[in-house]
């Protein structure tokens, strides 16, 4: 499979963050922040950082996300903060 960033995904994605949580993609935004439907101790939709978007399954299989440049460097900058 081609390398997969965060701005390919589409809405109805299903993926995984960070912190080992499904969520689904509700938008066809590109950038530092996706709307998403996440599934954790509650159902809730709103903003996560591309950043914590580390996989997405496609079929029955999971594969990694790339991040671009500048998500990273936003990753770097909000570790530096304590967040």
């Amino acid at each position: 499979m081609s390398e997969l960033f965060t701005n390919n995904l589409k809405r109805g994605a299903r993926v995984m963050l960070a912190n080992g949580w499904e969520a689904d993609i509700m938008d066809n935004m590109k950038g530092n922040t996706r709307l998403a439907r996440v599934y954790g101790v509650y159902d809730e939709v709103g903003s996560v950082y591309s950043h914590d978007i580390i996989k997405t399954r496609i079929g029955d299989e999971w594969f990694d996300i790339q991040h671009t440049p500048q998500q990273i460097k936003l990753k770097s900058q909000l570790s530096k903060m304590g967040m």
